[in-house]
This record gives C-alpha cells, sequence and structure tokens, in this order.
C-alpha cells in the first residue's frame, strides 16, 4: 500500500506499476466516483505504450477503448453505465480477457464475470485528501524484468 498526495505522485506510481506488466493480465480498479481510477488507468496505458502524449480519452461513453503497444494489446474499460453484466459479452470482454493487459472501471459491474486470477487496485480518497492506493496480485503474474 502506498499513498498518493497528487495527481503527478499518483502517475509516477501507475507508472512504476506499468513497468513489469506483460501477457494477459487483467487489472481491477477499485474506487469512488473520483478516486483516480482513470488518473492511474491513463498513467498505466501511457506508460506501456511508451507515449507520455498519448491522447487516451476516458471510455465511459464508449464502454472501452483499445490500444495497440510493442507489449500488449491494451483494452480499457469503463463500466459505469453498464446495466447488466451480460452486456459485456457485446463489448469484446471475451477477446480482451484471453489475449490482452485489460483495465477496468467499476468492476462491481462484472457481477459473477468478475476474474477471479486479477490484479486489484484499490483507490480510496482519505480525510487528509490523500490516496490510500493498494494493489494486489495473484500468486502467478506473468511479468517482463525484474
Amino acid at each position: 500500500m502506498v499513498f498518493s498526495s497528487s495527481e503527478a505522485e499518483t502517475i509516477a506510481i501507475a507508472r512504476d506499476f506499468a513497468k513489469n506488466l506483460a501477457g494477459r493480465v487483467v487489472i481491477l480498479l477499485e474506487g469512488d466516483l473520483g478516486a483516480g481510477k482513470s488518473v492511474f488507468s491513463r498513467a498505466v496505458i501511457r506508460a506501456l505504450a511508451g507515449n507520455e502524449a498519448l491522447d487516451v480519452p476516458s471510455p465511459t461513453f464508449t464502454l472501452v477503448q483499445t490500444y495497440e503497444t510493442s507489449i500488449a494489446e491494451i483494452y480499457h474499460f469503463d463500466l459505469y453505465r453498464l446495466e447488466d453484466p451480460e452486456e459485456i459479452f457485446e463489448i469484446g470482454w471475451e477477446d480482451a480477457v484471453s489475449s490482452g493487459i485489460v483495465l477496468v472501471e467499476w468492476p462491481e459491474r462484472l457481477g459473477g464475470y468478475r476474474p477471479k486470477k486479477a490484479v486489484t487496485v484499490r483507490i480510496s480518497l482519505q480525510s487528509d485528501g490523500r490516496r490510500l492506493i493498494e494493489i494486489e496480485k495473484p500468486e502467478k503474474l506473468e511479468t517482463r524484468g525484474a
């Protein structure tokens, strides 16, 4: 667990987290509205793409955005507007989890389809304005490098 006092610190934490991601992995981002899930996601995507200027729009309205990188295809899901967990199959969920790095905001909307072997990133606002970022990884996670 780590504390972040600013958006810049959250971005640095996310970049560090992204350094060893590889292969197929699902990252579930939990937190209240405004906690920093999108900031964290954008930083991970930009780090994996090797492009800090990459335009990473929120997938709130499209539900999913995809990005091609030399490491893996990245799928960024924002399930806030999802009304029924079954809808994930209409937006490419099966292809995403079988082939790339998947970031999911609002994973509680997955219902029973929430992957058991996923990385969970919990971001919570603290009373002093800082954010507590907790990262829970499954025992076997494919990584690159260290």
